[in-house]
């Protein structure tokens, strides 16, 4: 028996006789229930990355869990068969046209099971390895749902490729026939879509509702004739359910916590307030219930677009069932401002004569959408002019770059708040698959850039590439309604009338540029024209960014850099709004050379915590899990993501000036100056990031205008001492300790057990109490840090008490805004130790740390940042962590370029230091074992000086070699393996992986 077949088999023993059986835990049965992160979309996706062949046998499939894997698929390269049925018609002829799709695009093949009409039920994903073979084999069906979220059951188990189980598994999925364009096509002959139920709060009908045509007509008909709802005379009996949902609008969940919010504040005296709700999340709705639910004599409704006036006024009139006589309108030619309701756009409402027209209180409830705007001169004359008793502003983007402060309009009153990735979860948006794919390389490598020459953007064979991208990544089995947005105005013409003499899966393509330079008119009748399907995509540049809904578009494809994170996340809400016949936006990202890439995952992911570490491992764990919020996916094609991390790392997110705005873009949600807590409460900057900056976040306040007296130098050597080196929370002792001194000045030595046992810390041993001590009183540091700290340790200690220094006692006592400060450190310190580690004294796999950082939890007596070079033995701990680097400086000596990386996600091959052999001391406590192996990994040198943290290892097949030093004379080294004690997690791997391969 190999080594391979003996793992093999400690896995099952584990997994079948005895868990107490030592085991890697590879191969070992697990069940999937779609609990945490124990999804069966990751498991799928990680067995397709480590197999060589698969094979699905699944009843029901659906278009968007295609989506979800079709970067992988396209990525693996691996060929594989699917097979599925007409069972029940649950599978729409969409998806079979996405599988047909998919098919042409991989080496994938589609085969229809030829008994479904007797009953198929089958859920089986087996996968073909190297040496084994696995199947997951359970309840979930292909769909979203069945992969993420459903209480499911599915075993996964491994085999030998010749043991029984296999050979029953395959003779099990032989019944099928290939899918072919005219099954398909004979299918929808015959195919009854299912009708879903109606979605509260949504002011659309359900996806995939057949007789949608006949209650709009009958409703726009009701409102001509100033009924208040369709007659049930004009709708057929079967379609009476739809009519109730049209007829009665029910606040959906955030709704209805939005306008007891809304209402508690109004009760409370309050005459303003601001809603900030994701783009497509149906605040125009919401706006109309509260008008329903404060049922004002007269209510004024204001935009800055006249397009969106007439899709207000007719949600409105749903909600609150009225006539049409009741509704004016004021913009362009109409004048309509003695009705009830009144919807006006900023342009006409702001003219001097018009609002000399209306008296101050003429309405006692005004709206204003798209309220961010509302620094602007137009909208101050308006609410200048108008007295209501209740003024409600509504955004999804408050955040702005002018030091405008748009909360103090409103009195700082933010009743309900729901950003895009709370609106994904909760479903109240359509979900979207986001793809990055690698824009047009010419033959020369050229790849398009920022300033890219207008022949290069629209050239034959970037047309050439775009189709292609679409033509993978669109949706194969719906009509597209799209946005493409070019980065130019010449662009978006010229692309326009080249992708109308081109085709698109057989059909010719008819696309139309809008730009600043058309009409209200002339946008409208082209929106007109996609939305009837008259056309498949309009080429803009900056008309849809905001305030225009077209709830039909279900794909978005992006070919210029991104500006912004702001505007990006804009673009992306064009489609994200719920309507009929849309299952899910996909979106397809062009990405070159542009510097602002890294923009894209803040944008994705709504990350705003300008923490480079944050950003990065948000695109990991996409990759890992396979989706974010809800069921959206993110995916990136190998060049793409590398272009994405090669940008992040050359940026400077931290630099004063997006510090300054953020701390301004608080400071007008609180009214206060906000603290390092406020960041992390509010999920905004990392607080480390902004503390660290210019030493301590006092010292940043003052540099950034905020802050007009500096502090004193012990004052400012105490808070850089907690900002640089406790703050990050990666381990909470002495953050605990020092809250307690800080309040009783001293404790007992005999007392820290007892005292860090209450604290419910994961482990707190003798040796961890000690080393907390020597970071507080500077024991633990070089000499040079201990100068930067001012040479005044936090703590004083003798062989029985434990006290907090004088000078510091008395700082603490009498300055208020320093205590503030301290307490602030601290209290984030402990909320970060919570949130984003583990409350205890040890690693967390996963997390990134510095070489001092390891010195520090590994409780090493000092710091040895500086001497650990790629490892280092501490007898006094019995510990040894190793760094490895993937891609080093080019002024790393080549005496110490090592051959190091992974062999599989549980082997690293290892060098030791030169001039050593098996017989040197250090190498025989290594290849003993004897020391506990911390291995710490990076990337490149320019993402900083943290490695992440893999886990424990241990030292396999040491082999003494050798390698040339910098004068070219040959010295001894040893060549080793560490295995894990657990693999890493794949897309980890992966991105480990991708540096290996291109080294």
């Amino acid at each position: 028996m190999n080594s391979f077949e003996s793992g093999f088999v400690e896995d099952l023993r584990f997994g079948f006789v005895q868990s107490a059986i030592p085991s890697a835990r590879v191969a070992n049965p697990s069940l999937i229930t779609n609990e945490d992160n124990d999804t069966m979309l990751r498991a799928i996706r990680e067995e397709l990355k480590r197999s060589k062949r698969f094979t699905f046998s699944v009843a029901f499939i659906s278009p968007d869990a295609i989506a979800m894997l079709k970067q992988v698929f396209l990525d693996s390269k691996i060929p594989g068969t699917i097979i599925t049925s007409d069972y029940l018609g649950f599978n729409s002829p969409a998806a079979f046209r996405e599988l047909a799709n998919l098919s042409r695009h991989t080496e994938i093949e589609v085969r229809v099971f030829r008994k479904a009409r007797s009953g198929f039920h089958a859920k089986g994903y087996l996968f073909q390895g190297a040496d084994s073979e696995t199947a997951i084999i359970g309840s979930s069906n292909l769909t979203p749902s069945a992969l993420l979220h459903n209480k499911e059951w599915n075993l996964r188990f491994s085999a030998m490729p010749h043991g029984d189980i296999v050979q029953q598994i395959r003779s099990a999925v032989e019944h099928s026939v290939p899918l072919t364009d005219q099954w398909i096509t004979s299918y929808e002959v015959t195919y009854v879509p299912r009708i879903p139920a109606p979605t509260p709060g949504s002011s659309v009908l359900p996806p995939e509702a057949a007789p949608v045509s006949r209650i709009d007509e009958a409703f726009e008909a009701a409102l001509a004739s100033n009924e208040l709802v369709p007659s049930f005379d004009s709708i057929r009996p079967q379609d009476t359910a739809l009519v109730l949902a049209v007829r009665t609008i029910v606040p959906n969940q955030m709704q209805e916590e939005a306008l007891y919010e809304i209402q508690k504040l109004r009760e409370a005296g309050e005459r303003k307030a601001i809603v900030v709700s994701a783009t497509g999340t149906g605040k125009t709705i919401l706006s109309a219930l509260d008008v329903r639910q404060a049922s004002p004599k007269r209510m004024l409704f204001v935009v800055h677009r006249e397009q969106i006036l007439d899709r207000a006024i007719y949600e409105f009139q749903r909600v609150l069932e009225e006539p049409k006589s009741q509704f004016g309108k004021l913009a362009g030619g109409s004048r309509e401002t003695d009705a009830r309701y009144v919807f006006a756009t900023v342009q006409s409402l702001s003219r001097p004569d018009i609002l000399a027209s209306l008296a101050p209180d003429a309405f006692d409830y005004v709206l204003i959408d798209e309220v961010h705007r509302a620094a602007a001169s137009t909208y101050q004359r308006i609410l200048d002019h108008f007295q209501p008793r209740f003024l409600l502003g509504l955004t999804a983007t408050p955040e702005r770059t002018d030091s405008v402060n748009i909360f103090e309009l409103f009195d700082y009153n933010v009743p309900y708040e729901i950003r895009l990735k709370q609106a994904l979860e909760e479903e109240m948006l359509a979900p979207f698959h986001y793809y990055g794919v690698t824009d047009y390389v010419d033959e020369s490598g050229l790849v398009i850039e920022d300033e890219a020459t207008l022949n290069r953007l629209v050239s034959s064979e970037r047309v050439d590439h775009l189709l292609s991208a679409i033509e993978k990544y669109g949706q194969a089995g719906t009509e597209v309604r799209g946005l493409i947005f070019c980065s130019r105005r010449e662009e978006a013409h010229e692309l326009s009338r080249l992708l109308n003499s081109r085709f698109l899966r057989g059909k010719r393509l008819r696309t139309r540029a809008l730009t600043g330079d058309d009409s209200v008119y002339d946008r409208e009748q082209v929106v007109n024209q996609l939305e009837e399907g008259a056309l498949d995509y309009i080429l803009t540049v900056d008309v849809f960014n905001e305030g225009v809904d077209i709830p039909s578009i279900n794909q978005v494809v992006m070919l210029r850099y991104t500006k912004s994170s702001v505007i990006f996340t804009q673009q992306l809400g064009r489609g994200l709004r719920k309507t009929a016949g849309k299952d899910y936006l996909v979106v397809i990202d062009f990405i070159g050379n542009y510097k602002n890439n890294y923009l894209v995952p803040i944008a994705l992911f709504g990350d705003r915590s300008l923490n480079k570490d944050s950003i990065r491992r948000n695109m990991i764990d996409a990759e890992e899990a396979g989706h974010i919020a809800g069921v959206s996916s993110v995916s990136f094609d190998r060049i793409s993501k590398e272009r994405i991390f090669a940008a992040l790392s050359r940026s400077t997110l931290n630099n004063v000036h997006s510090l300054k705005l953020e701390i301004s873009n608080l400071q007008f949600r609180l009214n206060r100056v906000p603290t390092l807590f406020d960041f992390a409460r509010f999920d905004s900057v990392d607080p480390v990031v902004m503390a660290t900056a210019k030493g301590n976040y006092w010292n940043l306040l003052v540099d950034a205008k905020f802050f007009d007296h500096p502090l004193t130098p012990r004052e400012g050597s105490i808070l850089t001492l907690l900002s640089q080196e406790l703050l990050n929370g990666k381990r909470p002792h002495e953050l605990v300790l020092l809250r307690h001194l800080l309040a009783e000045q001293s404790l007992q030595r005999h007392e820290l057990p007892r005292f860090f046992a209450g604290q419910q810390l994961k482990g707190t041993s003798t040796m961890t109490i000690e080393s907390a001590i020597r970071m507080l009183n500077l024991d633990f540091y070089t000499q040079a840090e201990k100068q930067k700290y001012g040479n005044s340790p936090l703590i004083v200690e003798d062989e029985a008490r434990i006290s907090l220094e004088q000078e510091f006692t008395e700082l603490y006592a009498s300055h208020a805004e320093f205590r503030a400060h301290v307490d602030d450190v601290i209290e984030t310190g402990l909320y970060l130790a919570r949130h984003r580690y583990t409350w205890s004294e040890g690693f967390v796999v996963g997390q990134r740390y510095s070489r001092k950082d390891v010195c520090r939890l590994l409780n090493w007596v000092s710091n040895q940042q500086n001497i650990v070079n790629g490892y280092k033995l501490d007898m006094a701990t019995m510990t040894c962590p190793i760094f490895i680097t993937y891609h080093k400086g080019d002024e790393i000596s080549s005496s110490v370029l090592y051959d190091e990386g992974f062999i599989d996600a549980r082997s690293i091959r290892w060098s030791s230091k030169p001039s050593r052999t098996l017989k040197s001391p250090e190498i025989q406590k290594l290849v003993g074992n004897s020391y506990e192996l911390h291995v710490f990994v990076k990337k490149d040198d320019i993402e900083g000086t943290d490695f992440y943290y893999l886990g424990r290892g241990t030292v396999h097949n040491p082999e003494e070699t050798t390698q040339h030093n910098k004068e070219g004379k040959p010295v001894p080294i040893v060549e080793m393996e560490v295995q894990l004690v657990s693999p890493v997690e794949t897309a980890l791997y992966d991105y480990f992986h991708a540096a290996q391969s291109v080294r």
